[in-house]
C-alpha cells in the first residue's frame, strides 16, 4: 500500500467508508482546498489503484488556554503552531486491514517534519462522536473547552509533538 497526496487525476468516485460526508467532502472538495484554493492536502493510501482510504490535514494553531494547565506551563500565550487532522476515512472493503492506523501514523511523521522544518506543537484533531476512544489509544488527550459540548458533537483532542517524538525515538 501506498499513501501519497492526492492528484487531481485520481478517480474518486467509488471510494466509499460509510459516512455520507466524509464521502462528499473526498468526492467534491478535497481536490478543490488542495489544487485551487490551496487551504489543505488531501493524502491517500492506494491499493492496485484503488482508494483505500485518505486524511486530509492543515496548519492550524491552538490556543494554550485550551490545553490542560500541567501542559501549558511552559508555553507562550499566544497561539501555538499545529496540524490539524481535518478527515480520516476509510473505504469499508479495506475495513480491518490497518489503514487507518497506516494514515494516522503517516501524519504523526508530517507533524515531526513540520516540527523541524516549520515549527509545530501537536497534532489537533475533533473527533466525531465514536471515534475519540481510536483517538485515544494513540495518546490523544481531550482539550478543555469553553463551554459543555453535548456527545453528539466532535471532542477536540491534542497529541504533543513530544510524545510523538517520544514515540518515535526521537529527542
Amino acid at each position: 500500500m501506498e499513501i501519497r497526496s492526492l492528484r487531481e487525476s485520481d478517480d474518486r468516485r467509488e471510494f466509499r467508508s460509510g459516512d455520507p460526508d466524509l464521502d462528499r467532502f473526498f468526492l467534491k472538495y478535497a481536490g478543490q482546498n488542495q489544487f485551487r484554493h490551496h487551504i489543505g492536502v488531501t493524502y491517500v493510501a492506494v491499493e492496485s489503484e484503488l482508494m483505500a482510504g485518505y486524511v486530509t490535514v492543515v496548519p492550524s494553531e491552538l490556543e494554550a488556554e485550551r490545553m490542560a494547565p500541567t501542559s501549558r506551563k511552559n508555553l507562550p500565550r499566544y497561539p501555538l503552531p499545529v496540524l490539524r487532522l481535518a478527515r480520516l476515512a476509510v473505504d469499508e472493503s479495506f475495513r480491518q486491514r490497518g489503514v487507518g492506523r497506516d494514515l494516522l501514523r503517516f501524519v504523526l511523521q508530517l507533524a515531526l517534519r513540520m516540527a523541524r522544518e516549520l515549527g509545530c506543537t501537536g497534532i489537533l484533531v475533533d473527533a466525531k462522536p465514536g471515534a475519540a476512544s481510536y483517538y485515544l489509544q494513540y495518546g490523544f488527550i481531550p482539550l478543555e473547552t469553553a463551554d459543555m459540548i453535548p456527545a453528539t458533537t466532535a471532542t477536540p483532542m491534542f497529541l504533543a509533538i513530544g510524545k510523538i517524538q517520544a514515540a518515535a525515538g526521537h529527542s
